[in-house]
This record gives C-alpha cells, structure tokens and sequence, in this order.
C-alpha cells in the first residue's frame, strides 16, 4: 500500500472509530432529557442526525463543517460557492432521515478578520438557503489568531461548520431508519456533479504529488472540463449539489421512501450500510458513471477502484430505497425537480453491498 492510501485507509477507519466512541458518550446524555421537551430518540443510531421530541412535534438535528475543501477556496481566493458545501452536508444528513431541513447556525473561525471574504461566504450562504428553502437564524465569527491555519498568504484562514434543525415531514410518522428495508426494493440513485466535501485530504496529497505544491494552477483537459473546470483547483471547488428539495418532492408527492443515505465521507458501501437493517443488502449495477476528473485522480493517487469507490461518491451523492412498483415514480419526481436520477439496483438478502461498474464487481461485506 502506497503512503497516499496508507494515510487515507487509516483516516476512515480511525475515523468511524472515534465517531462511534463520542456517540457513545453523547448517548449517555440522553436521559437528561428524558420524558422532557427536546428528548432524543433513542433507535435512530448509524446516522448524521438524530430527532428531538417537542410533545408531538419531532424535530431533526444535525452539525457538520466543510473541512479542507477551504484551502482550495483560500488558493484560488473565490469563496462565493462554500455555502452550497456547508448546507449541503448538514440538510442531505436530515433529510435522509426524512427531516425538511428548516433553520441553520453557523459559526466562522477565523485567524484575522477579513471583511470581503466573510462577505463572499455569506453571500453563498445565503444562495445556498433560498436554493434548500432554509433560514439562517443565527450564527459567529470567533477571531482565534494562530489557532487557525490554511493555506500560506491567503487573506483569511478560516474553519466553517454548522448545525441545522428540520421538521419530520408530515407523511412519515417515524423517521427513516432503515427499519423497514426489505429485499426486493429498487435503489434509485442520484448523480452528484462534483466531489462535494469528502475525501479532500487524500485528492491534495495526490494532486501534491504530481504537480508540486502549485497544483490548484495545474490544468485540467478531462472531457467534463466544460462543467468541473479549466484547472485542478476549479475541479476541486465546483459546488456541492443540495439534494434536499428533491428528497422533499418525492415525500411531498406521497411517494414512499423507506432509507435514504447521503454519500459523503466513506463513499457508497459504508454510507448505505448505515440504513440497511434487517441483515439485507444491495446489488447496484446501474450506479452513474464516475466523474472523469474522479477517475484521473484515482489515477493519479495509484489507488484501485474498490478505494476509490470507498473515499469518493464517484458521481452518485444519494440513493433512495422505494417500492418496486413505484420506483419509476420517484424517479420522475426527482427529474421533475431539476435532478438527474436512475434506477440503480436493488435490496437483496445477502447483507453485501454489491456494485457493478465498469471497474468490474465491487463487493463491501
């Protein structure tokens, strides 16, 4: 294994480690809440969000940042699209647990205060929330000094995270879960048009290696350059897609969902594991094609394409578990929403995430 994937493999897996343990601590903190206003559930484990219960109202909660996809923000000094990131990784994590997203607060920490940036990034922001239907109803701007780095002679080095609140949409009566996940169902999945906000640490160190620490400048001539970008460091920048009004479509529709998983950090076997219950798990052979510009920094970062399918969502930001017989359906909801959706596969018995690409087939126990 080279030192690209010996660093990466061991991120992940340490990684879901430490996420297990401080969930484990934040769980003990439950019964402070028990039988009171803002009481968590109990069963919803494995995902990004989790309810909070208001007498009969249900509310969904989730925090999540953006991580160094910043530095490429602070190489190419162009801020304007980070808030698509940040509201993406926070209200995709809620609706796939069947929350609408509602409100968010954000918290920017800086090492010096740059007026025109934070301008930049709010503006974004604010693109971003009437995109996803969402008010940003509170939020700082903490000035920390050297506690904060990035990328040398940027005008401002800057962390960027958030946390969202949503509603349990009015036709589910629990959450998603998972819990009624059977063999048979059909997957339809979602194309995702960039990288989003994941797997950023190992794509440096790759984009590092072969074109020198200028690689943001280092061009990019891949057939989908009309849409990613002219250069590595617009490839790395192109905004995540939000998938959350689509989501809210097919539900607003009556159609059923019965998981969702948002393809973040982990990539698609490790994420849709999260709502497979029940001992199932999935045949995908009709995912969409990778990106080109993911392919070539597979490349380029000398991993196989079971890796790459496990740091990257390689074009796909989202599957849907629904009913066979109404899978065309949700499909042409999402279309009818601006999203390019497919039927993808299917729920099987065997608890495997299968996937077959052109790679050949990937197999995640």
């Amino acid at each position: 294994m080279n030192d690209l994937k010996a660093t990466a493999g061991y991120s992940i897996e340490e990684g879901n480690a430490a996420s297990k343990n401080a969930y484990h601590w934040a769980q003990k903190t439950f019964s402070t809440r028990a039988g009171k206003p803002g009481e968590p559930a109990q069963d919803l484990q494995g995902g990004f969000s989790n309810e909070i219960r208001f007498g009969a109202e249900r509310l969904g909660i989730g925090s999540d940042g953006i991580g160094t996809k910043i530095e490429v923000a602070e190489r190419l000094d162009r801020y304007d699209t980070l808030g698509y990131d940040l509201i993406a990784m926070v209200a995709d994590d809620l609706v796939v647990a069947g929350f609408i997203p509602t409100n968010l607060s954000n918290i920017i920490d800086v090492n010096t205060l740059n007026y025109e940036v934070v301008d930049e990034l709010m503006r974004g922001l604010h693109d971003a929330a009437q995109f996803s239907q969402v008010a940003v109803t509170g939020g700082e701007i903490a000035e920390l000094g050297n506690r904060i780095g990035g990328y040398p002679g940027a005008k401002m080095n800057f962390n960027w995270c958030s946390t969202a609140v949503g509603v349990l949409h009015p036709s589910l009566e629990r959450p998603l879960s998972g819990a009624n996940v059977r063999a048979g169902q059909a997957v339809v999945a979602l194309r995702s048009p960039s990288f989003r906000s994941n797997g950023y640490s190992l794509a440096r160190r790759a984009l590092t290696k072969a074109f020198g620490e200028a690689w943001h400048h280092a061009p990019y001539t891949g057939p989908d350059a009309a849409e990613m970008g002219q250069t590595w460091g617009e490839v790395m920048l192109a905004p995540s897609l939000i998938f959350a009004p689509g989501v809210a479509a097919v539900l607003d529709a009556g159609l059923p969902v019965h998981a969702a998983a948002h393809i973040t950090g982990g990539g698609i076997a490790d994420n849709f594991k999260r709502v497979l219950k029940n001992g199932v798990g999935a045949e995908l052979d009709n995912l969409f094609e990778p990106l080109p510009a993911m392919q070539e920094l597979a490349n380029l970062a000398g991993i196989t394409p079971t890796e790459a399918y496990l740091y990257w969502n390689m074009g796909n930001g989202m599957l849907l578990v629904t009913d066979e017989e109404r899978v065309e359906a949700v499909v042409e909801a999402l279309q009818g929403k601006g999203y390019q959706a497919q039927v993808a596969g299917r729920i099987t018995a065997d608890p495997v995430v299968v996937l077959r690409v052109d790679a050949g087939e990937l197999r995640y126990a």
